[in-house]
């Protein structure tokens, strides 16, 4: 299966539902008028993008909204997409560019901490 691709409109949807979990339509249009400024349609416009790339289920009664996707799977592929896109899908050439940077004892330890469990 084809990873989905969200746009930031639909990654803001999708933290509300993984923030919240299981929740309706009504009370994501609340949450997002109140965090981010939309206007219902707005929100229900972007709920309806997200059940047709199957990223969200709809239930009833009630417009209830399912994410299908997990955080982790987007960040996942995301992740994948950019390195491919920025440094032509090498690891190695993402993380020297991390590396470069200036990292503090503490994330060098984390770092070398989650390759040693690779």
């Amino acid at each position: 299966m084809e990873p989905i691709k969200l746009f930031d409109s639909e990654l803001k949807i999708m933290d509300i539902l993984w923030r919240e979990g299981k929740t309706n339509a009504k009370q994501i249009s609340l949450i997002a008028a109140a965090e981010i400024g939309w206007n219902k349609n707005t929100t229900y416009t972007v709920i309806k993008k997200l059940i047709d790339k199957n990223a969200v289920c709809r239930e009833e009664p009630g417009f209830v909204c399912v994410a299908l996707i997990s955080r982790d799977d987007v960040q996942r592929n995301e992740t994948e997409r950019m390195i491919d896109k920025l440094w032509g899908g090498s690891k190695k050439a993402f993380f020297a560019a991390f590396i470069n940077e200036q990292l503090s004892e503490e994330e060098l330890t984390e770092l070398r901490s989650l390759i040693e469990k690779k």
